[in-house]
Protein backbone atom coordinates (compact mmCIF):
# COMPACT_ATOMS: atom_id res chain seq x y z
CA UNK A 1 0.00 0.00 0.00
CA UNK A 2 2.70 2.41 0.97
CA UNK A 3 4.56 1.55 -1.92
CA UNK A 4 1.53 2.13 -4.12
CA UNK A 5 0.87 5.76 -2.62
CA UNK A 6 4.84 6.47 -3.15
CA UNK A 7 4.27 5.84 -7.03
CA UNK A 8 1.27 8.19 -7.16
CA UNK A 9 2.31 11.05 -5.31
CA UNK A 10 4.52 12.21 -8.32
CA UNK A 11 1.51 12.19 -10.70
CA UNK A 12 -0.47 13.82 -7.91
CA UNK A 13 1.43 16.27 -7.31
CA UNK A 14 2.71 16.80 -11.04
CA UNK A 15 -1.37 16.99 -11.86
CA UNK A 16 -2.23 19.32 -9.38
CA UNK A 17 0.70 22.01 -10.74
CA UNK A 18 -0.54 21.09 -14.09
CA UNK A 19 -4.41 22.08 -12.88
CA UNK A 20 -3.12 25.18 -11.33
CA UNK A 21 -1.06 26.19 -14.61
CA UNK A 22 -4.12 25.82 -16.49
CA UNK A 23 -6.45 27.54 -13.97
CA UNK A 24 -4.03 30.93 -14.24
CA UNK A 25 -4.06 30.97 -18.23
CA UNK A 26 -7.44 30.57 -17.93
CA UNK A 27 -7.98 33.94 -15.89
CA UNK A 28 -5.37 35.44 -17.96
CA UNK A 29 -7.38 34.68 -21.31
CA UNK A 30 -10.05 36.47 -19.73
CA UNK A 31 -8.96 40.05 -18.55
CA UNK A 32 -7.57 42.69 -19.96
CA UNK A 33 -5.07 44.83 -18.56
CA UNK A 34 -4.60 48.26 -19.04
CA UNK A 35 -1.99 50.22 -17.43
CA UNK A 36 -1.80 47.34 -14.69
CA UNK A 37 -5.24 47.04 -14.15
CA UNK A 38 -7.63 44.32 -15.26
CA UNK A 39 -10.89 44.23 -16.19
CA UNK A 40 -12.48 41.30 -16.87
CA UNK A 41 -13.89 40.30 -20.42
CA UNK A 42 -17.27 39.57 -18.97
CA UNK A 43 -19.46 40.93 -16.47
CA UNK A 44 -23.16 40.38 -14.93
CA UNK A 45 -25.57 43.19 -14.54
CA UNK A 46 -29.45 43.21 -13.23
CA UNK A 47 -28.91 39.35 -14.13
CA UNK A 48 -27.64 39.84 -17.96
CA UNK A 49 -24.10 39.18 -19.60
CA UNK A 50 -22.09 41.69 -20.80
CA UNK A 51 -18.96 42.05 -22.83
CA UNK A 52 -16.25 44.21 -22.64
CA UNK A 53 -16.54 46.27 -25.53
CA UNK A 54 -12.93 48.05 -24.89
CA UNK A 55 -10.53 49.70 -22.04
CA UNK A 56 -8.39 52.14 -22.54
CA UNK A 57 -5.95 54.29 -20.44
CA UNK A 58 -6.45 58.07 -19.50
CA UNK A 59 -3.18 60.00 -19.02
CA UNK A 60 -2.66 63.61 -18.19
CA UNK A 61 0.63 65.69 -18.74
CA UNK A 62 2.24 61.79 -19.49
CA UNK A 63 1.16 60.48 -15.82
CA UNK A 64 -1.60 57.39 -15.87
CA UNK A 65 -4.74 58.64 -14.34
CA UNK A 66 -7.47 55.91 -14.94
CA UNK A 67 -7.99 53.14 -17.04
CA UNK A 68 -11.48 52.69 -18.16
CA UNK A 69 -13.54 49.99 -19.33
CA UNK A 70 -17.44 49.71 -21.29
CA UNK A 71 -19.47 46.86 -20.99
CA UNK A 72 -22.37 46.23 -23.14
CA UNK A 73 -24.79 43.46 -24.04
CA UNK A 74 -23.67 43.38 -27.86
CA UNK A 75 -20.19 45.19 -28.96
CA UNK A 76 -20.47 48.13 -31.08
CA UNK A 77 -17.80 49.80 -33.04
CA UNK A 78 -19.55 53.66 -33.14
CA UNK A 79 -20.78 55.85 -30.81
CA UNK A 80 -23.75 55.99 -32.48
CA UNK A 81 -24.20 51.58 -32.04
CA UNK A 82 -23.44 52.18 -28.56
CA UNK A 83 -25.80 54.82 -27.88
CA UNK A 84 -28.40 52.89 -29.88
CA UNK A 85 -27.97 49.95 -27.68
CA UNK A 86 -30.63 48.57 -25.25
CA UNK A 87 -30.23 47.16 -21.94
CA UNK A 88 -27.81 47.03 -18.87
CA UNK A 89 -24.39 49.18 -19.44
CA UNK A 90 -21.30 49.68 -17.43
CA UNK A 91 -18.77 51.99 -17.26
CA UNK A 92 -16.14 50.88 -15.01
CA UNK A 93 -13.35 53.22 -13.77
CA UNK A 94 -10.07 51.82 -11.80
CA UNK A 95 -8.05 54.74 -10.37
CA UNK A 96 -4.21 54.66 -11.19
CA UNK A 97 -3.85 57.67 -8.60
CA UNK A 98 -4.77 58.88 -5.69
CA UNK A 99 -7.57 61.34 -6.83
CA UNK A 100 -9.75 64.17 -4.70
CA UNK A 101 -13.39 63.95 -4.96
CA UNK A 102 -13.45 67.74 -6.61
CA UNK A 103 -10.76 66.55 -9.29
CA UNK A 104 -12.72 63.56 -9.96
CA UNK A 105 -15.93 65.46 -10.23
CA UNK A 106 -14.39 68.01 -12.68
CA UNK A 107 -12.50 65.81 -15.01
CA UNK A 108 -15.95 63.82 -15.36
CA UNK A 109 -19.28 66.55 -15.07
CA UNK A 110 -17.01 68.97 -17.31
CA UNK A 111 -17.00 67.27 -20.51
CA UNK A 112 -20.24 65.65 -19.95
CA UNK A 113 -21.66 69.21 -19.90
CA UNK A 114 -19.43 69.94 -22.73
CA UNK A 115 -21.59 67.19 -24.96
CA UNK A 116 -24.80 68.54 -24.26
CA UNK A 117 -27.14 71.00 -26.21
CA UNK A 118 -27.95 73.72 -24.29
CA UNK A 119 -31.61 72.38 -24.59
CA UNK A 120 -30.35 69.03 -23.64
CA UNK A 121 -28.24 70.02 -20.04
CA UNK A 122 -31.84 71.50 -19.26
CA UNK A 123 -33.31 68.51 -19.14
CA UNK A 124 -30.26 66.59 -17.27
CA UNK A 125 -29.20 69.23 -15.07
CA UNK A 126 -30.54 68.69 -12.53
CA UNK A 127 -29.37 65.10 -12.04
CA UNK A 128 -26.12 66.34 -12.96
CA UNK A 129 -26.31 67.90 -9.84
CA UNK A 130 -27.14 65.17 -8.30
CA UNK A 131 -24.01 63.34 -9.91
CA UNK A 132 -21.91 65.85 -8.49
CA UNK A 133 -23.38 66.07 -5.06
CA UNK A 134 -22.59 62.17 -4.52
CA UNK A 135 -19.02 62.19 -6.23
CA UNK A 136 -18.25 64.82 -3.78
CA UNK A 137 -19.55 62.80 -0.95
CA UNK A 138 -17.15 60.14 -1.99
CA UNK A 139 -13.48 62.01 -0.72
CA UNK A 140 -9.97 61.26 -1.49
CA UNK A 141 -10.34 58.11 -3.66
CA UNK A 142 -7.18 55.73 -3.67
CA UNK A 143 -5.11 54.19 -6.41
CA UNK A 144 -6.65 50.80 -7.50
CA UNK A 145 -10.08 51.94 -6.77
CA UNK A 146 -12.87 50.59 -8.82
CA UNK A 147 -15.74 52.89 -9.84
CA UNK A 148 -18.24 51.46 -11.93
CA UNK A 149 -21.03 53.03 -13.44
CA UNK A 150 -24.10 51.05 -13.57
CA UNK A 151 -27.43 51.54 -15.78
CA UNK A 152 -29.84 49.64 -15.47
CA UNK A 153 -33.56 50.19 -17.65
CA UNK A 154 -35.89 50.77 -15.53
CA UNK A 155 -33.50 52.04 -12.48
CA UNK A 156 -31.47 54.47 -13.66
CA UNK A 157 -27.26 55.03 -12.99
CA UNK A 158 -25.98 53.74 -9.93
CA UNK A 159 -22.87 54.62 -8.38
CA UNK A 160 -20.48 52.27 -7.01
CA UNK A 161 -16.92 52.66 -5.43
CA UNK A 162 -14.96 49.93 -3.92
CA UNK A 163 -18.65 47.44 -4.22
CA UNK A 164 -20.79 50.06 -2.59
CA UNK A 165 -23.19 51.85 -3.98
CA UNK A 166 -23.04 55.62 -3.41
CA UNK A 167 -26.08 58.10 -3.28
CA UNK A 168 -29.45 57.05 -5.20
CA UNK A 169 -30.41 55.74 -8.27
CA UNK A 170 -30.19 58.49 -11.25
CA UNK A 171 -33.36 58.03 -13.33
CA UNK A 172 -33.03 58.14 -16.98
CA UNK A 173 -31.76 56.64 -20.06
CA UNK A 174 -31.15 60.17 -21.35
CA UNK A 175 -29.03 60.55 -18.71
CA UNK A 176 -26.82 57.60 -18.85
CA UNK A 177 -26.52 58.48 -22.44
CA UNK A 178 -25.31 61.78 -21.58
CA UNK A 179 -22.78 60.29 -19.64
CA UNK A 180 -21.33 58.19 -22.11
CA UNK A 181 -20.58 61.09 -23.86
CA UNK A 182 -17.83 62.03 -21.19
CA UNK A 183 -15.84 59.42 -23.28
CA UNK A 184 -17.39 59.08 -26.34
CA UNK A 185 -18.92 62.47 -27.90
CA UNK A 186 -17.33 65.04 -29.71
CA UNK A 187 -15.58 66.50 -26.89
CA UNK A 188 -13.68 64.02 -25.35
CA UNK A 189 -10.69 64.36 -22.70
CA UNK A 190 -8.67 61.84 -24.92
CA UNK A 191 -9.15 61.02 -28.15
CA UNK A 192 -7.34 57.27 -27.61
CA UNK A 193 -9.85 56.98 -24.91
CA UNK A 194 -12.89 57.08 -27.00
CA UNK A 195 -11.52 54.70 -29.89
CA UNK A 196 -10.03 52.15 -27.09
CA UNK A 197 -13.59 52.13 -25.65
CA UNK A 198 -14.64 51.15 -28.90
CA UNK A 199 -12.45 48.24 -29.77
CA UNK A 200 -10.51 49.94 -31.95
CA UNK A 201 -6.89 48.82 -32.14
CA UNK A 202 -4.33 50.67 -30.04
Amino acid sequence: MDRVRQRRSPQMIWRAALISLLLACSLQAGAVEIGGAHFDERALLGGSELQLNGAGLRTKFMLKVYAVGLYLPNKAATPAGVFASRGPRRIQIITLRELTAEQLSEALLDFMRRNQSDLELQKVQSRIDSLQQTMLGIGKVPAKTTIRLDYISGQGTRVLVGGEQKGNDIPGEDFNQALLKIWLGEHVPQISVREALLGQPQ
